[in-house]
């Protein structure tokens, strides 16, 4: 999937000048890396939120169209507004083909609803991590990666570990000896929690008080 964002420059730089770039419904933003200058740069925000919005944008080399020219870029920031919702402004970071990136992919999770443990022990999914950061070439950084939990049973676990991986690319944790928990199958509890089963009735408060 290819994502293209249309940029242009800009030259005044500054809170003011990036208070008017939003009123006209525009995102500040900064491109910079792979040994070149840093680059402020103003986005059309309806443009750039209808990209912004899928998942692949925040794990993809994007194509930054800026002035007509094409540069490979990664999103490496952003902040939201925190009541509207939109985007107030936008860091990207030049990658090159022949260097190795590190960037968060997130997790796709299959075949939950045939694992043994939901199956056949009746257990729940649980979710330890929603992504994990990879190593590896802009040519080879997968939009997701796939963990099936087809075979997982009631209190079992999958680990980096044990989650396969295209040639080229290996998860950055693993590499530093850390094999972290990604899912686990966990029991259910039927009934009343312990604490609730524990706590006294309301009703035999009276009773006891008058046996006093």
């Amino acid at each position: 999937m290819s994502i293209s964002i249309n940029a242009v420059k800009r030259d005044v730089k500054g809170t003011g000048a990036s208070r008017r770039a939003r009123r006209a419904g525009n995102v500040p933003g900064v491109v910079y890396g792979g040994g070149k200058d840093a680059v402020n740069l103003e986005m059309n925000h309806k443009e750039l939120f209808l990209q912004f919005r899928h998942e692949a944008f925040h794990a993809s080399i994007l194509d930054l169209i800026l002035d007509g020219k094409k540069e490979s870029v990664l999103l490496r920031d952003y902040q939201m507004h925190p009541v509207r919702n939109t985007i107030q402004h936008i860091d990207f970071q030049r990658v090159s083909a022949t260097e190795k990136i590190h960037v968060k992919v997130p997790f796709h999770y299959i075949n939950a609803d045939i694992a043994p443990g939901v199956k056949l022990g009746g257990g729940i999914v649980a979710h330890i991590l929603t992504e994990a950061e990879v190593s590896c070439l802009p040519k080879d950084l997968p939009e997701f990666i796939e963990v099936d939990l087809a075979g997982l049973e009631m209190g079992h676990s999958v680990h980096l570990s044990q989650i396969k991986l295209a040639k080229g690319i290996e998860f950055v944790a693993l590499a530093h000896g850390n094999d972290a928990g990604v899912a686990a199958i966990a029991k259910t509890r039927g009934g009343v929690s312990d604490d609730a089963a524990d706590a006294p009735v309301a009703a035999d408060a009276p009773a006891e008080k008058a046996a006093e």
